[in-house]
């Protein structure tokens, strides 16, 4: 059975039915995260802890499986945790002003922009190193010997 888009109407605790809710693997399926991911996220608290089931199994409901997707987007982009936890707590002040998630986008966007420089650097660098060797013996390699003096 094809599990990806299963969810689970399970009784929280107190017997009352809950809205259809998602376990812990169907969540990790269904935003491509690691199921130790999303465990690591809750004790961060960059997740709210999950709702569980009368045997102690994690729930979750669509705002976590949209919280998740976000942290994950996040996390792509270079987002450290304490953004992230940062931008969570702003979008959580839905008639805040923006500027402040603004300036953290920016500040991102501006070392984002000093690594690719860096980088940059680093591939014209290897680049020049990795062309001059024209083969023979390693006695007389300039890739050993580049790296060598660089170094010095």
């Amino acid at each position: 059975m094809n599990r990806t888009h299963e969810v689970l109407d399970a009784p929280v605790t107190g017997g009352a039915r809950a809205m259809s809710r998602l376990m812990i693997g169907d969540l990790a399926r269904r935003t491509g995260t690691k199921v130790n991911t999303i465990r690591f996220y809750e004790d961060i608290g960059l997740m709210p802890r999950a709702a569980r089931t009368e045997s102690g199994r994690r729930t979750y409901e669509e705002g976590e499986v949209r919280r998740l997707a976000f942290i994950r987007h996040g996390r792509e982009l270079g987002f450290s945790i304490d953004e992230l936890r940062s931008l969570i707590s702003l979008s959580d002040q839905p008639d805040r002003d923006c500027a402040e998630a603004e300036e953290i986008a920016r500040r991102h966007l501006a070392e984002v922009e000093a690594r690719i420089s860096r980088l940059t650097s680093l591939r014209d660098e290897l680049q020049q190193i990795a062309t001059t060797c024209s083969g023979g013996r390693m006695a007389d390699c300039r890739v050993i010997e580049a790296i060598t003096d660089a170094g010095a």
